[in-house]
Parts: structure tokens; C-alpha cells; sequence
């Protein structure tokens, strides 16, 4: 008998991720990427999902629901929710808080229902572990009128992640994960900080989209609105403008000219200043939200790194908290630098903070969210 499965789909605008996942056992069956979509063999996201299908036909079996990714549920979807015509509506109209995000998302979402008519299918939204985040986190200080009315508050982003990879240092310590203060932070081409207390964030670096908080691959991370402000009344740049290059060409790619961590690499070690510069202003942000929820925690138990760069990049995990053991953060610099692909510990032996480094997985906690949906 085949054990129950999930098919997770996360839709960019570009590139179609997918894959199958068991989530009992937390087996990925199969799993995958079709990129450049529309610039080449596959003209469009039906192409793709046809692709997909192609890949996945001896892999079907067992499918009990079709779990898809949506980045932005604005305020009022914080649950896994069965995706219906009207639902669709909404992330349309919540499009504008995540322009680079919800539109594609939908997109995938109308071919795969068309496609798997006779499955359901649920969306799961990054913004939901933060949903609950305390008022004086949420709160932006701006007119409370204009705010209320347009809906601004910090949303928080990879909440996905951010949960899982909180729960799994909670079992990786053998501890319950009521008891933990934990950092984690999520170091990806998008990246994020989140600070939660007994498995509930007290805070995170995102805000109303994708864009606030650590520096990232393409995005700017925080910046002062003045400079908004200025480059549309002086610099004469519009609103659009503005916005695809805090997106696009921004962050490490905006000032090192390079989003790929192992070629910034090899450019600092070239002697490229402006590779150099890249990866410092990465750094120092990084460290400021670290030393930034240290307070706000009071002590931590735990800080985890995850993501692409979290994960697979030991000089950034090592400057990013070198220079705290008076913090209570001191690394194991032979651990640090062991390569893995799975759950470990990198800190030194009596450090009181444990420094971990947890692979996510968020196509798993999708799936499962699905499954609890479904059978509810």
C-alpha cells in the first residue's frame, strides 16, 4: 500500500519548485526545478506543470492533496486554507504587499487546479507563524488611522521555516520547546531573523513584505524611507523604479555585483573591494539584529542558521558572531568548518548559547500542514 502523499508546488515567476513528500515518514519521494520559464523549452507555467507531471507520473500514488506555497495571506489568512475561486480574489488584491511573490503564486495555482481538479488543494502562508507577533513588534509608529485602514503591520516572512527549524533544534536538544529562547536565522537569497520565545516569535526582521530587515541576495533589507522620498523627488525616478531596484538590485548584488556566496567568495579573495564591501555591509546588518534580539530575549539558548547560506556557509556563520563570548556565543571553529548536509551542533562545548545549524525543509512542514488540513 502506498503511503500518503503530498504534492508541494511553489511557483515564481520564473521557476516552478516542486515535489512529493510523505509526511509521516518524512520521506521526499521526488523533488525538483524547472527554471527560466518562459525564456526557453518551457513557454509558461502550464508547460511547466505538464513537465512536472511528466517526472512525477510513477510518483502520483498515494497524492492526497496539492499544498502550494503563498508568501503573503495579508490579515486575515494565518491558517492553511482550502483554495477556491474566492480565495484566489484574495491573493489577487493582496498582490501589492508581495508584487515578486503572490502574482506568480497564483499563477501556478490556477494551472494546478486545472490540472488536478479532483485533489484539494490548500495554501499554506509564509506569514502565518508570525500572525500573532506581540503589538509593540507589529506595529509600525506611523499614523494609527492611515495604518488601520491600509492594513500596514509587520507580517513576517519565512514563518514556514522559521517554525520548523525552531521545533527541530527543540528536538535535536532533547529539550522541550516551551523551555527555549531561540534565534533563528534564515540565510537565503531571501533572508530573515526571527526571535521566539517557548516556540512563539517575540519578533522577526521582515515587515510589511519581503523587503525590511537582514541585507539579501537582490533586496535591500532596512533602509531609511527618506531615501525613498529622495530618489523620486530629486533623483527623478518614479515609484516603479524605486521599487524593482530595492528588489532587483539591491542587496549583495547590488553592491558586490554577485548573489552567489562562493563567487563573492573567490572575488574577496581576489582583492575586489566592492565584493568586499557586499559581504561587510551583510555582515554588520546580520550582527546588529543578532546582538539587537539578545536584548530583547534577555539570554538565548539556542541561535540556529539555515537556508542555502545559513547552512552551507561557514565564514558567514563565524563572522557573524565572532567577537561574543562575552555574549555567551563562542563557535567551534573545527565544527564550524566540517562540512554537512545534516542537524548539528557547531558551538564550542561550554559555550552557554548552543549554536546549531538545522537544514529546513519546508516542502515537509507544507505537507504536513496539508495533511492536518484535509483531515480536519
Amino acid at each position: 500500500m502506498t503511503a500518503r502523499r503530498v504534492l508541494v508546488v511553489n511557483s515564481g515567476s520564473s521557476s516552478l519548485k516542486y515535489a512529493v513528500v510523505e509526511p509521516d515518514s518524512a520521506t521526499m519521494v521526488a523533488d525538483g526545478t524547472i527554471e527560466r520559464i518562459g525564456e526557453g523549452q518551457v513557454p509558461d507555467h502550464d508547460a511547466a506543470l505538464r513537465v512536472v507531471f511528466d517526472e512525477l507520473a510513477d510518483d502520483m500514488a498515494g497524492v492526497v492533496a496539492v499544498g502550494h506555497r503563498v508568501v503573503h495571506g495579508g490579515p486575515h489568512l494565518h491558517a492553511p486554507a482550502l483554495i477556491d475561486d474566492a480565495l484566489i480574489d484574495t491573493l489577487e488584491d493582496l498582490s501589492p504587499l508581495a508584487p515578486l511573490h503572490n502574482p506568480p503564486a497564483v499563477l501556478g495555482i490556477e494551472v494546478a487546479r486545472k490540472a488536478l481538479p479532483d485533489l484539494p488543494h490548500v495554501a499554506v502562508f509564509d506569514t502565518a507563524f508570525f500572525h500573532d507577533l506581540p503589538p509593540a513588534a507589529a506595529t509600525y509608529a506611523i499614523d494609527r488611522e492611515v495604518a488601520e485602514r491600509w492594513d500596514i503591520r509587520r507580517y513576517g516572512f519565512h514563518g514556514t521555516s522559521h517554525q520548523y527549524v525552531s521545533e527541530q533544534a527543540a528536538e535535536f536538544l532533547g529539550v522541550p520547546l516551551q523551555s527555549l529562547s531561540q534565534i533563528v536565522l534564515h540565510l537565503g537569497n531571501g533572508a530573515s531573523a526571527s526571535a521566539i520565545v517557548g516556540g512563539r516569535p517575540i519578533d522577526t526582521s521582515m515587515g510589511l513584505t519581503p523587503m525590511e530587515g537582514l541585507v539579501m541576495g537582490t533586496r535591500s533589507g532596512d533602509i531609511d524611507p527618506g531615501v525613498l522620498t529622495y530618489l523620486v523627488r530629486t533623483a527623478g525616478m518614479s515609484v516603479e523604479d524605486v521599487e524593482e531596484m530595492l528588489n532587483r538590485r539591491s542587496g549583495v548584488r547590488g553592491l558586490g555585483g554577485e548573489i552567489d556566496f562562493r563567487v563573492l567568495h573567490q572575488r574577496i579573495d581576489a582583492g575586489d573591494e566592492a565584493a568586499r564591501l557586499a559581504y561587510d555591509v551583510y555582515i554588520h546588518r546580520l550582527r546588529k539584529y543578532i546582538g539587537a534580539y539578545l536584548a530583547l530575549l534577555g539570554s538565548v539558548d539556542v541561535i540556529t542558521f539555515t537556508a542555502g547560506v545559513g547552512e552551507n556557509d561557514s565564514a558567514v556563520r563565524r563572522d557573524a558572531v565572532s567577537g561574543m563570548t562575552t555574549l555567551g556565543i563562542e563557535l567551534d571553529e573545527h565544527l564550524n568548518a566540517s562540512p554537512g548536509r545534516a542537524a548539528r551542533r557547531i558551538s564550542a562545548q561550554d559555550s552557554p548559547t548552543t549554536v546549531l545549524v538545522i537544514p529546513t525543509n519546508e516542502e515537509l512542514a507544507i505537507a504536513r500542514a496539508c495533511v492536518q488540513f484535509v483531515e480536519n
